[in-house]
């Protein structure tokens, strides 16, 4: 989690949202590409995913890119092809082990604050 956190994990992020039960800050590290002000996740485990469920009970996150936070508003996005979502990120090897493990995959968006 600290080399994701100090950015030396290529492609990956830390984000922290707001235990929906707890209340409690939930770190968790995810695979993230980064296009202008929208961060896109293509969740493993879809809407079983703990960090997803969290989301969808409240969506003010932070995100922890290359060791600086970032306020964000996510959104699981249902609508969205994960697949071809994948595709975009440039990265086949990731894209390849998100599908090989995933179980219900599941796009999720990420609209940075401006700063």
């Amino acid at each position: 989690m600290l080399a994701v956190r100090m950015g030396l994990v290529r492609g990956h992020v830390l984000i922290e949202t707001i235990g929906r039960h707890t209340g409690k800050r939930r770190r968790t590290v995810v695979g993230m590409h980064v296009a202008d002000s929208t961060g896109w996740v293509v969740a493993e485990q879809g809407s079983h995913a703990a960090y997803v469920r969290n989301i969808e009970a409240n969506p003010s996150v932070r995100v922890c890119i290359k060791g600086k936070w970032r306020t964000a508003r996510a959104e699981a996005v249902p609508d969205d092809d994960p697949k071809l979502r994948l595709d975009g990120f440039g990265r086949p090897r990731h894209a390849a082990n998100v599908r090989r493990f995933g179980t219900d995959l599941l796009t999720v968006r990420f609209d940075f604050a401006s700063t």
